[in-house]
């Protein structure tokens, strides 16, 4: 018999042989993974006893009672409540079964998170740390995981010990494997919001924003509950590399809507048409014939890229880049000075072209 137990006093004593009898009567079959209903009849230092109709009480251990540990057992549980276990191990040379009520109790939260899942729910989580790659939660006693591509957050580590509202976009009972979405619950939050923005926007209007997101091909801003695209292009009149270069998440920043999508409710904009056109400006004192320093931005196989002004870049042709070298003996490298000629100038077409030797040929 297993030490320290608390029996129930109340409970009428049964003559032994008669027991013996009830034993040799009685019909069960018990097996690991079976759900069964039981009685719990007593407490002993490291686990719960309950009868659940076989020969030998079952044994239910203190980290099987409950997903939340900083509760006792006795806490949870009474003796005489009647409740589902699910039966962890077999039979042990004294006939005991080994018992879960958490493993029943996790099925049925997996159930209700799959309802919930189902139903596009928002489920309140706790926030227990910042990992690689996102945030971990707690949902119901599971473990989850929140990408930090769904998050909208500037400071993840703000957010350990709150909770917040997700949502869920897909889980895996067997892997045990949760994935929410933050973002998610604040996109639906502000469709209303989104819509009402959406109606007064116009193509051509200008607008204030917040850069919330990098990518190599632009920037998102949020224009009060819709993302714009920023894109590369559109950011500057001179030559950008990367967003990274010219702007950071948090920026304020006035931006210019060039194109809408409302069928996907897509917003397009610009940063550079806030600023003059260095063209429009660079066809007041700039003309074919004339004589410019620049400095080189780009080298491609066919030539390069030679900004003559501010955000104006001209091409010096490949044959012009060979005679250049030719003559200095030296290899043109980026950021370096050059003096050149402007022999083809199309400022409406933005297109300039430049020779190094100053002669106009026909394959310009």
């Amino acid at each position: 018999m297993l030490p320290n137990t608390i029996w129930d006093k109340n409970k009428p004593k049964t003559d032994l042989n008669e027991f013996e009898k009830l034993l040799a009567n009685y019909d069960y079959s018990f097996k690991r993974g079976d759900i069964v209903k039981g009685t719990i009849i007593g407490f002993i230092s490291n686990g719960v006893l309950v009868d659940i109709g076989a020969k030998t009480t079952a044994y239910l251990p203190l980290r099987e009672v409950s997903t939340d540990y900083s509760q006792p057992a006795t806490s949870l549980l009474r003796i005489g409540e009647e409740k589902e276990f699910y039966i962890l191990k077999d039979e042990d040379e004294e006939g005991q079964l080994t018992l879960s009520l958490k493993r029943v109790m996790l099925a049925q939260v997996w159930s209700k998170l799959e309802e919930l899942k189902n139903n596009d729910a928002v489920v309140e989580s706790d926030v227990i740390s910042v990992v690689k790659g996102g945030i971990l939660v707690e949902v119901m006693g599971v473990r989850g995981f929140v990408p930090s591509s769904h998050l909208r957050v500037k400071d993840a580590e703000s957010l350990v010990g709150k909770r917040i509202p997700l949502k869920i976009l897909s889980l895996d009972p067997v892997k045990n494997n949760l994935i929410l979405s933050h973002r998610k619950v604040v996109f639906d939050q502000q469709a209303e919001q989104r819509k009402d923005v959406f109606d007064k926007l116009g193509v051509g209007v200008s607008v204030e924003g917040e850069v919330v997101r990098l990518a190599d091909f632009g920037a998102f801003v949020d224009l009060g509950g819709i993302d714009g695209l920023l894109p590369l292009s559109q950011m500057s009149w001179r030559w950008v590399d990367h967003p990274a270069d010219l702007l950071k998440v948090g920026d304020k920043i006035t931006v210019e809507i060039i194109g809408i999508d409302h069928d996907k409710q897509r917003v397009s904009l610009s940063l550079k048409t806030q600023q003059p056109d260095p063209w429009d400006e660079i066809a007041k004192t700039h003309n074919v014939g004339q004589k410019v320093v620049g400095k080189v931005t780009r080298i491609k196989h066919f030539g390069a890229f030679v900004e003559v002004y501010p955000g104006v870049e001209a091409l010096l042709p490949g044959k012009e880049v060979y005679e250049y070298e030719n003559e200095t003996k030296t290899k043109l490298t980026l950021n370096q000075e050059i003096t050149t000629t402007i022999v083809r100038f199309m400022p409406e077409d933005r297109r300039m072209s430049l020779s190094y030797t100053g002669k106009i040929d026909e394959d310009f």
